[in-house]
């Protein structure tokens, strides 16, 4: 038995509107009615935009369409593949056929609305005994502080689980879980929460969950994996001389060694002292050489002398 997309029939797509889907099937009856179309196959054509339309035009018969169509997927070409188990879903109806049977439809049709109960009703009796499906896998967001991603953390997580009902509707329910988060993620790390996705279908395992790590911005760091990068204000004298510095981590205060001579722009590692894991994280230190706010005389006296004894062209190379 064909499955019929009834939309592609009528060149709809699926979100059409009651007024397109009535535009559609007039201009179609008019081109293959069988007292005026001389094209071949009118009267199949006719009877099979007919069709679609019966269907598309009831809001009903469109709602337990639509469900039993998402239940199938998309082949290569565009066109819609049908769902498994929904053929022989039409042998377990039960009772008489109804009046619509008698405009001629196609065995399509009458399996799906031609059989006492509903669409969603043999489809469920037929999908159970002929396939079970594996759930959907989920994917949400979840959002820390580095701090947090430093140490790990439990968080609740909400979010909505489609379900899949025994008369082939789908809905979605909220569910809520505590995870708790390992120390050393990273930003736009996946972790994979196994049988917490969506229920399987005919006694199917669930999905997984999927939760990406999002990182919150840092007043002082930024995030490169599990490095981080700082930048560091420095004295001139320091830069200068060289020396030992208190440097913040996310571990504590460190000494970092200034190499003498150092200047703006030069970058330090602290290996280690980034986010933890396998290997962990290191922390990159550019240095940025400050000036003191205020000024005394001695010390323009001292700045004076040093332009006499260092006297050098900061600029050389700049051109002009």
């Amino acid at each position: 038995m064909e499955f019929k997309d009834y939309y592609q029939i009528l060149g709809l797509k699926d979100q059409a509107q009651a007024a397109e889907i009535k535009s559609a099937y007039r201009k179609l009856a008019r081109r293959y009615h069988p007292d005026v179309s001389r094209e071949e196959n009118a009267e199949e054509k006719f009877k099979e935009v007919t069709e679609a339309y019966e269907v598309l035009k009831d809001p009903e018969k469109r709602a337990e369409y639509d469900q039993l169509r998402t239940m199938g997927a998309r082949t290569g070409d565009g066109r819609f593949r049908p769902p498994p188990g929904w053929e022989s879903a039409a042998q377990f109806g039960s009772g008489g056929f109804t009046d619509v049977d008698a405009a001629g439809f196609s065995d399509f049709f009458d399996a799906i609305f031609g059989r006492t109960g509903t669409a969603h009703r043999t489809y469920r009796q037929g999908r159970q005994q002929s396939f079970s499906m594996r759930g959907e896998d989920l994917h949400t967001q979840l959002s820390l502080f580095l701090e947090e991603a430093h140490r790990g953390v439990e968080r609740q997580l909400e979010f909505q689980v489609p379900v899949v009902d025994d008369y082939g509707l789908v809905t979605h329910r909220p569910k809520t879980l505590k995870v708790k988060i390992p120390a050393g993620v990273y930003e736009g790390q996946m972790i994979r929460l196994k049988g917490q996705g969506a229920p399987g279908i005919g006694g199917g395992p669930p999905g997984d969950l999927f939760v990406e790590i999002r990182l919150a911005p840092h007043p002082r760091y930024s995030v490169s994996g599990r490095n981080l990068q700082m930048t560091l204000p420095v004295a001139p004298w320091e830069a200068a001389l060289g020396g030992s510095v208190n440097v913040p981590t996310l571990d504590g205060v460190c000494q970092l060694k200034i190499p003498p001579g150092s200047n703006t722009g030069t970058k330090l590692r602290l290996k280690g002292k980034g986010l933890p894991g396998s290997p962990p994280g290191n922390l990159i230190v550019s240095l940025k050489v400050v000036m003191p706010e205020k000024h005394t005389a001695r010390s323009n006296e001292l700045f004076k002398t040093l332009s006499e004894e260092l006297a050098f062209d900061p600029r050389k190379g700049m051109g002009g």
